[in-house]
């Protein structure tokens, strides 16, 4: 569903994406998201969770732990028992 390109997912067009999201390395074993977008036409169609999952499955592959400092990441780390084996 995702493009991967290097540590960002996105939909749509490259430099134009229509929803991404992006994460940092933060450490050898951590990586940080940074950064979730949505276009409007895609609101409440859980694109933003769909692209969280989508990091938090290739966080779980490569063995690494998230940490988030865009809002969505973060509330969705707090509230959400999905994400717990993968966060920091």
């Amino acid at each position: 569903m995702f493009t991967r390109d290097g540590n960002r997912f996105y939909l749509g067009d490259a430099n134009k994406p229509q929803a991404e999201i992006t994460f940092e390395n933060v450490g050898e074993n951590r990586w940080s998201v940074s950064h979730t977008f949505v276009d409007g036409s895609l609101r409440g169609q859980g694109m933003a969770e769909k692209l969280l999952d989508a990091v938090a499955d290739l966080a779980r592959k490569e063995g690494k732990k998230l940490s988030a400092t865009c809002s969505y990441a973060r509330k969705q780390f707090e509230t959400n028992d999905k994400y717990q084996d993968v966060i920091v």
